[in-house]
């Protein structure tokens, strides 16, 4: 069987390596020079299925709006007349009951725990190094925020997740680099969640796939798909026609411009994040592990030694420019921990779309029209669910049951909505 594969972030490269050990012939499209070159590439690098949620939570509505003359905002609306974003945002608010944070989170966390088992298995068979690194501390700056924390634990309670609630003094023993000039109330340290270099990951899974034979091509934007009596027949390159018996969609936001015209439209949003990349000094004390700076839910992530900050969800303007109050606000948060481990007046920064559904979990698998597949929507957790959900495509394009419920992971939840 032949299939295409659309798009060449660290969705759709590990989709492509998943087929190809099922002896699929593949062929990977890409508009970019090279592999995990949007999204996938200034990401926060964090892979914490104990932490992964829905920003569509319990009290998020009043929390944009309550950001929205701040300066240092974690979440920002910048509205727009597009129709589509106003569709998106009602969907959104929606989703923010608890009932519904609960079960979206689960779903989540239930293709998220699958992912990094199946990372785990990718790693030691290939022995794959990415700087990764272990743990996961979320730093909480007030005692109330600490309290907002409690259906957080219990959920993890509830699902069996290790986690530690810390002092101030226990997460400054476990991060000795941590400045005591902040202020911290505490913590929650999740020690089976992880981090790595996204990008250097999807690299070394692309060479792993091209001896499987799986071909990429850059360069290549799609244009449209090729439909032919409600089956899909290949897609449409420039001037050239890929034929193919099957096409999985894994090209995020812009996914959304080849599905409309077959009639599957779904709400998906580029919700815009920014990211900081620094070189630690040589002597400097940096984290040893991933951290949340819960109050401005901005990521601190070790890369060797280097330091990725990574946080703001920007929701409305499509234009990837970078926004200086945003970037602010990035080294705001990296400097008040780790004051003078880095030149923070040196930091690369990068702006990037999260391809974001207005509930949370993405959506997999078949659609109507037969041969046509999904793996889209993964929104800011893209990099934490990217080896279980191409390992779920590759399962159900060679006939078998996946290995997690699927319930609330397809298409199917946004067919039944009005």
């Amino acid at each position: 069987m032949r299939v295409i594969v659309v798009g060449a972030g660290i969705i759709g490269v590990t989709t492509a390596y998943e087929l190809a050990t099922e002896g699929f012939e593949v062929l990977v499209l890409e508009r970019r020079g090279g592999v995990a070159q949007e999204t996938s590439f200034g990401n926060a690098g964090v892979i914490a299925p104990g932490y992964v949620t829905p920003w569509a939570a319990p009290g998020m509505p009043g929390k944009v709006l309550s950001h929205l003359f701040s300066a240092a905002s974690p979440v920002i609306l910048r509205p727009t007349l597009d129709p589509r974003l106003w569709r998106w945002l009602i969907r959104w608010v929606g989703e923010c009951r608890a009932q519904r944070w609960r079960l979206n989170k689960r779903r989540m966390q239930r293709l998220a725990f699958y992912s990094r088992d199946r990372l785990h298995h990718l790693r030691g068979r290939h022995h794959l190094q990415y700087e990764q690194s272990q743990g996961y501390l979320q730093l909480v700056r007030s005692e109330r925020e600490l309290e907002q924390l409690a259906p957080v634990q219990a959920l993890l309670t509830e699902d069996g997740v290790p986690f530690e609630r810390l002092d101030a003094p226990a997460c400054r023993r476990l991060e000795p680099g941590l400045s005591t000039l902040t202020p911290l109330a505490g913590g929650l340290h999740l020690p089976e969640d992880e981090s790595g270099n996204c990008p250097a990951f999807a690299g070394a899974l692309r060479r792993e796939a091209q001896a499987l034979g799986v071909r990429f091509q850059f360069d290549a934007a799609v244009q449209s798909l090729r439909i032919d009596g409600g089956r899909v027949t290949g897609v449409q390159q420039g001037s050239q026609h890929h034929p193919a018996d099957a096409v999985v969609m894994c090209a995020g936001a812009d996914s959304v411009m080849l599905l409309d015209p077959a009639g599957i439209r779904l709400p998906i949003w580029p919700v815009k994040g920014y990211s900081a990349t620094v070189a630690l000094r040589p002597d400097a004390i940096g984290p040893t592990r991933a951290l949340m700076d819960e109050t401005y839910k901005t990521a601190i992530t070790p890369m060797g030694r280097r330091l990725r900050i990574a946080g703001t969800a920007e929701i409305g303007d499509r234009q990837l420019r970078l926004r200086p109050a945003a970037l602010q606000t990035l080294i705001k948060v990296a400097s008040d921990w780790f004051a003078t481990a880095a030149p923070w007046s040196q930091a690369q920064y990068w702006v990037g779309a999260r391809p974001m559904l207005p509930d949370g979990p993405p959506v997999l698998g078949s659609t109507p029209i037969q041969g046509l597949h999904l793996n889209l929507g993964h929104g800011s957790c893209g990099w934490a669910m990217a080896c279980g959900s191409a390992r779920v495509l590759a399962d159900l394009l060679a006939g078998r049951e996946p290995a997690i419920d699927l319930d609330g992971l397809t298409l199917q939840r946004y067919r039944r909505s009005p």
